[in-house]
This record gives structure tokens, sequence and C-alpha cells, in this order.
């Protein structure tokens, strides 16, 4: 039964499939968690462990099984560009979080989000450690376990996160009209986080990918909340780059001014 803030959408179907995949893939995940998963090291020293590569597996399976015609995008699955000719694609991050996941913390999150001409239009985060699920499909609202969530409202001073180097190299006018908060290093998490208003905005530093946001993206649109480069233009996906330069996640006055700082990242 839908609950009273629920508001059916064309992309419901879509919607029910990635939550109920991301919560088994969140299962997986967590047969692997503080059991100390073997790790390699990516190009970049970016780390992934076994148990990114048995949730991508199980996603990339089960979600192609259940709409072949879908295109297919992973960080942990080589790219073919023949995703470009779907009409909409799976835009997965396994394990958002990785290394917060290797460290034995809380916060990381299993990613999906479907994405049509360039837009997010269904995302799901599943974040099995916190018992969290956030969810959204477009023009049906975003909701954490069930419930109606969406950005704070202004605040005299905002909450603002992002990578310390970001944060650290922002001159003293640039701080003033915010508080830097303690990094979260899943990126998907913490959009979620502006999505909840659980903090006001967050910056995100350049080469962050798609399967990084996508999900994310929709739940904070649903919020009332939005992504933009140092343009100011919402963020396109799954075209044939992936990679993103620096981003503002955030809503109101307050992302109009971080949006304006981007241009000193560019």
């Amino acid at each position: 039964m839908l609950e009273a803030d629920t508001i059916p959408t064309a992309f419901d179907a879509d919607l029910d499939l990635i939550r109920d995949a991301a919560r088994e893939a969140g299962e997986i995940a967590m047969r692997y968690f503080k059991q100390s998963p073997e790790v390699w090291w990516k190009e970049g020293q970016s780390p992934v462990s076994e148990a990114d590569y048995a949730v991508d597996k199980f996603l990339r399976e089960t979600l192609i099984a259940a709409r072949p015609d879908y295109g297919w995008l992973s960080e942990e699955t080589a790219d073919n560009l023949d995703r470009l000719s779907a009409k909409r694609t799976f835009v997965v991050d396994p394990i958002d979080g990785t290394r917060a996941y290797i460290e034995g913390k809380a916060t990381w999150c299993v990613s999906i989000g479907v994405v049509e001409n360039g837009r997010s239009i269904a995302g799901v985060l599943d974040c099995p450690v916190k018992n969290e699920i956030f969810e959204a499909a477009l023009g049906g609202g975003a909701r954490l376990n069930g419930h109606a969530i969406s950005v704070a409202p202004t605040r005299a001073e905002p909450a603002v996160g992002g990578p310390k180097p970001m944060i650290q190299s922002l001159d003293e006018a640039d701080r003033r009209d915010f508080r830097p908060v303690t990094y979260v290093p899943s990126l998907a998490y913490r959009v979620a986080m502006v999505a909840r208003g659980e903090i006001d905005g967050t910056f995100v530093k350049p080469d962050s990918h798609d399967w990084d946001l996508a999900g994310a993206d929709c739940i904070l649109h649903e919020a009332g909340g939005k992504g933009v480069d140092a343009t100011g233009e919402p963020l396109v996906y799954a075209t044939a780059n992936s990679k993103h330069g620096p981003l503002a996640a955030g809503s109101g006055p307050l992302l109009a001014k971080m949006t304006v700082i981007l241009a000193k990242f560019r």
C-alpha cells in the first residue's frame, strides 16, 4: 500500500526494481563487512574490495535480466559504449565509500540510479549498517525508510561539507557564509545528507563520476535541492564521458553562493 506522502509516477516499476536489488546487494556486502575482505588498488590509489566485485556481479546480472534493453554503467565494470544507444541506463556504484567500508565504518552505501536522456529518473541508496534506505523517483518525492524528506529551510549559519582541500583553499570571505562540517567520504551519502536536511550543502571535488552521483541526484532533486556544475547547470549522466568537474549540491541562496565559489576550482 502506498503511504500518504508517496506520489505514483511513471518510474515506480524501475524504483521498485532497484530498491529490491539494492537491499539484496547490501546484504551481500554485509557478508564481507569487518571480515577482512581482499583489497586491490586501482589507478590513482583508489581501493576496491572483493565485496565491491561481488555486489557488482549480483546487480549487473539481476538488473540486466529484468531490463535487458537498458544500458549498464558501473564503477567496477569495464565500460561499453554500446550503452549509449539504450533509452535508459543503470548507473551503479556497488559500494560507495569503499574506504569507509574497508575500515569498518558505517557510512557507505549501495548506490543505484536509472538515467534517461541524461537525467536521473530513479535512485536508491541502501545503507545497511545504518539501516537507512533513501529513494526517489522523478515526480514522486524523496523518502528515507518510507518517510518523506526534504532539504533544510534557509538557516543563518548553513552547514556545508566537502573535501578538506577544497574547504581549506577557500578564503575567509568565502567561508564567512557557512560552517564547514566533518568530511564524509561517501559522496552519495553526503548528497543524501543534504536531501534529508542534515547538512545544507556540499562541494564535490573534480573527477567524481556518474556512479558516485546518479542515484543520489534524483533523491536530492525530489527533496527540493539540486546538483550543479561551475556554470550553474544541472548534471548530465550516462554520456560517453562519465567524469565531472567541480560541483556543488544544495538549495536556495546557499547553492547560488556555492556555485560562484566553484569557478575558483575550474
